[in-house]
């Protein structure tokens, strides 16, 4: 007769997967708590100690850690020297094997968990069966997840046992679930250890969904979730209406809610491409998406809004005229969501604002590698203002650059913000020098530039930038500061009378 053995923490299923494995002519070796609820389900079970000859010890931190489950997990049964060993030691074959793991990843949920309980749900003999298990799945049928006892019930009452090509898939699971298991857990010791720059880095993700295409049709792509992320993030974010998420529309989002996050009081923003084209803020929503809309009323056509309060209906007539891919806010109202759903494309998605937002390391890919950083959260408050500047700014001028301000290090580099008070008026972005990144900001704020103020992401390596600024009529700019030529713009800002505020702080954005 064969035998499984089965040893779940998700029961979801299991007595049935049993009952079926018994009508297949199957033995069961159970422990612990499966083995009591299989057993009040009416399925004979065979206890581990019976296997192994030994007593579960440890409060059940050994029970499997056996030869007698091991020899029979790793034996080739083609193999007549295996064979003979495991008659010489009375070891009889597993042949599948049905485990899945302590909830490591839902106890370190938990908001009041201590490391003592953490670590105690750091399964050990669940893995090693599962990897002794999948080696030899030439021999072995391993399950790890409850979507596929169906399919291998099937097989087995088809064919009298699972092929080899789904033995390989099932095997090939089990090792991404434990790889995903052992990465978590690895995550949060480096965390509890205090280490920052480990000598090795071990990502897992979670499959969330397939997309159509990446950024452009030719291109395959797929969203994945991290474990216990963020919940302030498109990732966990819950869609009310629309067409699915493009690859485009997620990275758009991110970059969306990543700048909206920054403002506390009534809060507009327009993405197009990744970089903000409108900014607003006021004492309603409707007023903040109003200045954000009139700022760049030609970009934001086809962009992602981000709002941080809840759309209310005059919010959502103003949002129902234009055509936009995505608005994000913390809710929409009964009438909101009765006006925009009646567009039928229109993305409609809510994200946590009120929840936990993790302070995530930056990852990008590069072809071999993976660039780590912190994410850019510095802001102005924290900064050590200096005003090299014969004058100082008002406090109209010192509002707007800190709009500006805010904004900018969001922008592509090399990037400048023109700005008022509660609006961007002029963004230039990514471009390959800093006076022709002012030129598209000052050019897009027009008559808005005179009176306004300037922020840039960088330092000023010439006073050419100022001499442009000027010229549009700015009267405060504010900049890191740090050339060898900072002398020259502060020139150039005292010739024309503008004020300027150096922060000593860049924001690079590439």
């Amino acid at each position: 007769m064969k035998r499984a053995l089965i040893s779940v923490s998700d029961k979801t299923g299991i007595v049935q997967f049993a009952l079926g494995l018994k009508e297949a002519g199957f033995e069961i070796i159970s422990t612990g708590g499966t083995k009591k609820t299989l057993a009040e389900n009416g399925v004979a079970v065979i206890a581990i100690e019976e296997v192994t000859a030994f007593p579960e010890i440890l409060d059940g931190r050994v029970k499997t850690l056996h030869p007698n489950v091991h020899a029979g997990l790793l034996a080739r049964t083609n193999n007549d020297d295996h064979l003979a060993q495991l008659e010489e030691h009375h070891i009889q074959p597993i042949d599948l094997v049905c485990v899945n793991l302590y909830p490591f990843q839902e106890t370190i949920a938990k908001p009041d968990v201590t490391p003592e309980e953490a670590i105690e749900n750091i399964d050990i003999g669940g893995p090693t069966i599962l990897r002794s298990a999948a080696k030899n799945h030439e021999f072995v049928t391993v399950v790890v997840d409850p979507a596929d006892y169906d399919a291998i019930l099937t097989q087995l009452n088809e064919n009298g046992e699972v092929g080899m090509e789904k033995k390989r898939q099932l095997a090939a699971k089990v090792f991404r679930h434990t790889a995903a298991y052992d990465a978590v857990i690895s995550e949060y010791m480096t965390q509890l250890a205090k280490e920052s720059n480990p000598e090795s880095l071990t990502l897992t993700y979670n499959l969330k969904q397939s997309l159509r295409y990446g950024e452009n049709p030719h291109q395959h792509a797929t969203f994945y979730q991290k474990p216990l992320g963020s919940q302030f993030s498109v990732a966990y974010g819950n869609q009310l209406h629309g067409k699915e998420l493009s690859y485009n529309n997620i990275n758009d989002a991110d970059a969306a809610l990543l700048i909206v996050r920054d403002f506390e009081e009534p809060a507009a923003v327009a993405v197009k491409h990744m970089n903000p084209c409108g900014v607003g803020v006021g004492e309603t929503l409707a007023e903040a998406f109003n200045k954000a809309y009139e700022a760049d009323s030609t970009s934001i056509f086809g962009g992602i809004i981000a709002l941080n309060r809840e759309v209310d209906h005059e919010t959502a007539m103003m949002l129902r005229e234009i055509f936009l891919e995505i608005i994000i806010a913390p809710q929409f109202s009964e009438e909101a969501l009765e006006i925009l759903t009646a567009k039928k494309n229109i993305r409609l998605l809510t994200v946590d604002f009120d929840g936990e937002s993790k302070i995530e390391r930056k990852t990008t890919s590069i072809q071999g590698g993976l660039l780590v950083q912190d994410l850019d959260t510095y802001e102005l408050d924290q900064a050590t203002i200096t005003i090299p500047t014969k004058r100082e700014p008002s406090d109209e001028e010192y509002a707007a650059l800190k709009l500006g301000w805010k904004v900018v290090k969001h922008v592509k580099s090399n990037a400048i913000v023109v700005s008022g008070e509660q609006m961007t008026y002029g963004i230039g972005a990514g471009q390959m020098n800093r006076v022709g990144a002012a030129n598209i900001a000052l050019e897009q704020a027009g008559v808005k530039a005179k009176g306004a103020a300037l922020a840039s992401d960088a330092f000023f390596p010439m006073d050419d930038t100022v001499e442009a600024a000027a010229k549009a009529g700015i009267t405060a700019i504010i900049q890191p500061g740090g050339s060898v030529r900072d002398e020259d713009s502060i020139k150039k800002a005292d010739e024309y009378g503008i004020a300027m505020v150096f922060t000593g702080v860049r924001h690079f954005k590439h």
